[in-house]
């Protein structure tokens, strides 16, 4: 088994630790270093480490996940797979196009760096439904995707300072990515209720792509929801059909001009098992290219800068 360290014992890293326990050697850096011993003792740990400099310097570490504040990822992705780690990332990977661009420049010509970015929207299974779906042309060529996540969500420590499109709102994102395979020709975005200066709090995303498909994206975290985002409706509207499915991936109804049906997927809906897999498979045969990877993750953050540029100053 591989000797992976959790940097950051936070509710995320727990989720990492639990979906590892048993199929890696697990230890943890965090701050304070209480979470990290926490972490060692819930999750069967092989040891603490006191900082992430330590983490890197340790030989016997070959991989490390981030789940750090993402004004941190730049520089500790950059110094991971400089030191030799494979590297996963939380999202978001990084905070502007200015860092996206310096991470790219920097994997230049290095064939041997690992950087795989925690995309799990990507694995889940109502995505790979959809596209399977999609390409046996039960609704034909695409001509609307329609994305909705409304509910409301305290903006706490870090995320207090971040936009809800880039902290959560990427996760859609990377779904309507996942649905059109794409990069969109023109982006609009609105946000409702923004006070110039202020992080947004709800966002409305219109994409064109290439042959007049369009996507629309309605995603908050200042919206009264009972269900508190459950049970939400999304659809892709094509040319033979439509597939309408909960927000969340929960379910999937297909209605068709040559087949109906209703599909339910209650294990794995958040895709974590499916990034777990790729992840260790990847780190033990030594590939190079997970599925969420940095060209997705360039694509999908490009799309929000863009769209921040619609922001009042």
């Amino acid at each position: 088994m591989k000797n992976i360290c959790i940097v950051g014992c936070g509710f995320v890293g727990a989720i990492h630790a639990k979906n590892l326990k048993g199929r890696a050697n697990l230890y943890f850096c965090g701050i304070p270093k209480d979470t990290a011993v926490d972490f060692n003792g819930r999750f069967g740990g092989k040891g603490v480490i006191d900082s992430y400099a330590e983490v890197l310097n340790k030989r016997e570490i070959n991989a490390v996940i981030l789940c750090t504040p993402p004004d941190l990822h730049k520089d500790q992705i950059i110094s991971g797979i400089s030191a030799g780690k494979a590297v996963l990332v939380e999202k978001p990977m990084c905070i502007s196009q200015q860092e996206v661009d310096e991470i790219e420049e920097f994997l230049k010509g290095k064939e041997d760096a690992f950087l795989m970015v925690q995309e799990n929207y990507y694995y889940k299974p109502a995505l790979k439904k959809i596209r399977e779906i999609l390409d046996k042309g039960h609704i034909g060529k695409i001509k609307k995707v329609f994305v909705k996540k409304v509910f409301q969500q305290p903006a706490e420590n870090w995320k207090s300072s971040m936009g809800s499109l880039l902290e959560g709102g990427i996760h859609f994102v990377a779904l309507i990515s996942g649905i059109i395979d794409d990069d969109p020709v023109k982006i609009n975005a609105e946000f409702p209720g923004n006070t110039a200066g202020e992080p947004e709090r709800s966002s409305i995303l219109s994409l064109v792509y290439s042959g007049s498909t369009v996507a629309e994206l309605w995603y908050s975290w200042n919206t009264k929801s009972l269900t508190r985002g459950i049970f939400q409706h999304s659809r892709i509207d094509g040319e033979r059909g439509r597939i309408i499915f909960e927000s969340n991936g929960i379910y999937i109804r297909l209605k068709s001009v040559d087949k109906n049906g209703l599909y339910i997927r209650l294990s794995d809906v958040t895709g974590y098992g499916g990034m777990t897999e790729d992840f260790i498979d990847c780190i033990e045969s030594g590939n190079k290219n997970p599925f969420s990877d940095f060209s997705k993750a360039k694509r999908d953050l490009g799309i929000i800068f863009k769209a921040y540029g619609y922001l009042p100053e």
